[in-house]
């Protein structure tokens, strides 16, 4: 299996402005997260982003960077842009792996690349874990995804799903044992042709209610493979709060 990761790295951000440059223990840190894609096994990494001076911070390191457009709506049309000026095969994976995900399990990013190589229907893959916290599966920044009887995704949402209604007529206090309820990580797959098809699709309604970009593609028949991990990943970094705790982690 020969894949490719793609690392989306923008400069600006709300909350964290600079976030890929962001010092973790004596590295920026979208080369950590560079690094960990390059232990998958990949056969190449490539960082996209809008800024030269994290193209140069990069280059520091050893890994290739482009320079994309500034205007970009997401990080997959900012993919869709590496893959078409590398010229990649139309067959060839594709992994988005976040800028901001520099404890990210190679494993992982290597599981969700296996599964889309599996799922020949598929056209997208990306990854899910059991969540066993009713917090959780109640917290609207925590995306819940439902499987069907092939590993494939049915919905995506920020409600609680699938709900249980007996066991929830009081509320969110527990999560029953055997309920099939999945937190869903950001990080996907797809085959360069594919990644053109999803630039010319419209937005959709589910989508935009949402703010799930992956609903587009389940909107217009596109199938996505999900790759089922039963170890809790770390989680990426938003916040100056988050890099502290990074920083802790790597320590």
């Amino acid at each position: 299996m020969k894949f490719v990761v793609i690392i989306p790295a923008r400069y600006a951000s709300s909350r964290f402005p600079g976030k890929p440059l962001a010092d973790l223990c004596g590295k920026p840190m979208v080369v950590h997260v560079a690094e960990r894609a390059r232990a998958s096994g990949a056969a190449d990494v490539v960082v996209a982003t809008d800024h030269a001076g994290i193209a140069k911070a990069v280059a520091k390191h050893g890994f290739a960077a482009m320079i994309t457009r500034k205007d970009h709506a997401s990080g997959t049309d900012r993919i869709a842009e590496v893959a078409t000026r590398r010229r990649l095969p139309p067959g060839r994976i594709i992994v988005n792996v976040q800028g901001d995900e520099p404890l990210i399990e190679p494993a992982l990013i290597r599981a969700v690349a296996a599964t889309l190589a599996r799922h020949r229907t598929a056209r997208m893959a990306t990854a899910c874990h059991p969540i066993r916290d009713a917090r959780e599966l109640a917290n609207p920044n925590v995306v819940k995804v439902v499987l069907d009887r092939d590993g494939y995704a049915l919905y995506f949402s920020r409600a609680p799903i699938p709900y249980a209604r007996d066991a929830f007529a009081r509320g969110i206090r527990t999560v029953p044992p055997r309920l099939p309820a999945f937190r869903h990580l950001g990080i996907y797959a797809y085959r360069a042709a594919f990644l053109k098809t999803f630039a010319r699709l419209k937005p959709v309604a589910i989508e935009r209610a949402e703010a799930l970009e992956q609903l587009r593609a389940l909107a217009y028949g596109h199938r996505i493979a999900v790759a089922v991990t039963r170890r809790s990943p770390h989680p990426g970094v938003d916040t100056p709060a988050d890099l502290r705790r990074a920083r802790r982690v790597l320590a």
